[in-house]
């Protein structure tokens, strides 16, 4: 398959995994990511099932960025914090997150960013009420989304460390 095209589509935080899986599902029906941008994807044509694409959240890192690429993964891109890989799938399992451990420490990441970033907007929504900003209302109703994202991000981070114990 050959061609381009550019996909907007916005994906909810909680929902990184979802997001994953379709980048993969649109690999397998011939169009690998080729850059990203905030709600913007932009593929190519390729081979079905020739590539996965892995997704995490991580700080900007040239070291870790040269990491991935020994490994064989090459860098598509980032959006914020978000950081985008591609390997062909002949070359090897490509799974980002060796165990358990390193999952709940990428939610840790994801669950911190949210935390501060949701308090942010909660005090400045609370400062612009009481200086009867009408603003004040879309930093309060950023807060909770925010909020309603940790709580999302903290349960899967629980239900991993139940498996955790369960596996000792």
């Amino acid at each position: 398959m050959t061609g381009k095209k550019t996909v907007h589509k916005c994906c909810w935080v909680w929902d990184f995994e979802k997001e994953e899986r379709w980048l993969n599902t649109m690999a397998q029906d011939g169009w690998l990511l080729d850059g990203v941008g905030f709600c913007t994807y932009h593929f190519v044509g390729c081979t079905p099932g020739e590539y996965a694409v892995r997704m995490e959240m991580h700080p900007h890192d040239e070291a870790y960025t040269s990491f991935m690429e020994e490994t064989g993964a090459e860098y598509i891109g980032r959006v914020f914090q978000w950081v985008y890989f591609r390997k062909r799938v002949q070359n090897g399992e490509f799974d980002i997150f060796s165990d358990l451990d390193s999952r709940i420490a990428h939610l840790n990441r994801i669950g911190n960013t949210l935390s501060v970033v949701g308090g942010a907007n909660l005090l400045i929504g609370l400062v612009n009420t009481f200086n009867n900003s009408h603003l004040g209302w879309i930093n309060l109703l950023c807060a909770t989304l925010l909020m309603y994202a940790l709580g999302r991000i903290h349960g899967k981070k629980e239900a991993l460390q139940e498996k955790r114990l369960l596996q000792e």
